[in-house]
């Protein structure tokens, strides 16, 4: 044996997807067969950015969208102190008069620099408002907090990306060019050639699957199971489903990757959680963990909140002003996006399935808006309509009306109004032919709008 260029590896017991009594498993590999993406511990991590990457069209695309994010959050953060301290709002809404010359006659129109405030009396502002700067120190931290994750993940990422190009021969300005199954294929054939996984001799497609989604397939069991307290009872409103992003992110913290969760690393799970006995100590470890997770999301409501109304604020009013009509728009909720998911089903796609369902799901929902409705939005819409058409009149015979207080956004509010007023009447007046049909035949009309008139 010593005349041969070889190496006999033992695989890491800990390494939990390798079947039962094969820890000390014995494997032989050449050495001149070994490459950089030989045996990779990690391979749940591994192919998360493999298919992270590709979803985000390549490295750059992906490093240019960190980057961004990055500098948004600065934009937000420093901007809206802006607003609250560095602005004199009695000048901006004409409550005080500002001269610009010696001659209080020589009266000049204000110019919006004229709302600013001096640079120090804007610094002392700030220093002086104790909430608004303890705001900025855990915004600090935060934003740190995300600089270094963003490092770390670019160094990982490059490691990715000398994947694609090295051993997938995939340039990166060509990615997006690639489906997933295609990149995936590629994986499935290296794997003789770099032993990727070094405990099975040959990859599949399923196995890449079950790596990428195997925290996604929990969560999409307990919530199809009802294992998740997201049903609740409430007054008047009955059986409610409350499944937000944020809850999500506290399941995943509390069950897969937080202080104290139920798996040591991203694939194997926790021995004492294997043994039955466990079971009742387990579940009162869980629910204290639960309980501090609850007391630092009551703690940190205050900032989430502003953020979250900050965010929403920057990033909708332009879309709500250009198309009002969005407001009433209907979209796949969190939970009808797992609940309808299936296991071992990746995001792009659930997205794709989803996204054929929209037309038929959308003339589904219209079936059961109340004719009521009808009424209430044909009068509000007449309403808001006669007002408006007045102060519309006002402006084009004198623009100066635009000029008193609030009649702009009287307009505004009125326009949105009529827009979704509008757009509800004619949802009502379309399930109305249907059920002018009769009564008979509104089963199966409403059969074919489901299912987009396919028998």
């Amino acid at each position: 044996m010593a005349d041969f260029d070889t190496e006999y590896q033992r695989l890491e017991s800990s390494y939990n997807d390798s079947p039962p009594g094969d820890e000390d498993l014995l494997v032989y590999v050449p050495e001149g067969s070994k490459s950089q993406w030989h045996h990779i511990e990690n391979l749940d991590l591994f192919f998360c950015r493999v298919y992270h990457l590709h979803q985000k069209n390549g490295f750059t695309c992906m490093l240019t969208g960190e980057i961004f994010e990055l500098i948004q959050f600065i934009f937000v953060v420093t901007f809206s102190t802006f607003l609250v301290s560095c602005i004199d709002y009695d000048i901006l809404f004409a409550n005080k008069m500002v001269n610009h010359s010696q001659h209080p006659s020589d009266h000049v129109k204000i110019t919006l620099p004229d709302a600013f405030l001096m640079p120090s009396v804007c610094s002392a502002s700030i220093q002086s408002n104790g909430f608004l700067m303890f705001i900025l120190l855990i915004a600090s931290v935060f934003w740190i907090h995300r600089l270094i994750k963003f490092i770390y993940n670019i160094c990982c990422y490059w490691e990715i990306h000398s994947f694609y190009i090295s051993a997938l021969k995939i340039p990166m300005s060509d990615l997006p060019y690639y489906t997933w199954q295609e990149v995936q294929a590629r994986i499935v054939q290296i794997q003789k050639e770099h032993q990727i996984c070094i405990h099975k001799k040959e990859l599949t497609e399923l196995d890449i699957y079950h790596r990428i989604l195997r925290f996604k397939n929990y969560m999409v069991a307990m919530v199809n199971k009802s294992l998740l307290p997201i049903r609740f009872q409430l007054p008047l409103l009955g059986d409610t489903v409350f499944y937000t992003r944020g809850l999500k992110y506290n399941f995943q913290l509390i069950f897969f990757w937080g202080p104290g969760s139920l798996f040591e690393n991203e694939w194997s799970l926790k021995s004492e959680y294997k043994r039955v006995g466990n079971r009742l100590e387990l579940a009162e470890k869980l629910g204290s963990r639960i309980l501090w997770t609850g007391i630092a999301n009551l703690l940190l409501c205050p900032l989430i909140l502003i953020w979250q109304i900050l965010y929403a604020f920057f990033s909708y009013t332009e879309i709500l002003k250009r198309e009002p009509g969005s407001l009433g728009a209907r979209c796949w909720s969190l939970y009808g996006r797992c609940y309808c998911g299936h296991f071992n089903e990746l995001d792009h796609e659930l997205h794709s399935r989803l996204s054929k369902g929209y037309k038929p799901a959308f003339k589904y929902m219209n079936c059961f808006l109340s004719p009521l409705l009808t009424i209430v939005a044909k009068n509000v819409a007449f309403f808001a309509g006669s007002i408006l058409a007045v102060l519309i009149a006002l402006t084009v015979y004198d623009e100066d009306v635009l000029a008193v207080e609030h009649v702009l956004t009287m307009v505004t509010l009125l326009g949105v109004c009529i827009t979704i007023c509008r757009r509800t009447q004619d949802l009502i007046q379309r399930v109305m032919m249907v059920e002018s049909l009769g009564s008979s035949n509104q089963n199966a009309i409403k059969f074919k709008i489901i299912t987009g008139g396919r028998s």
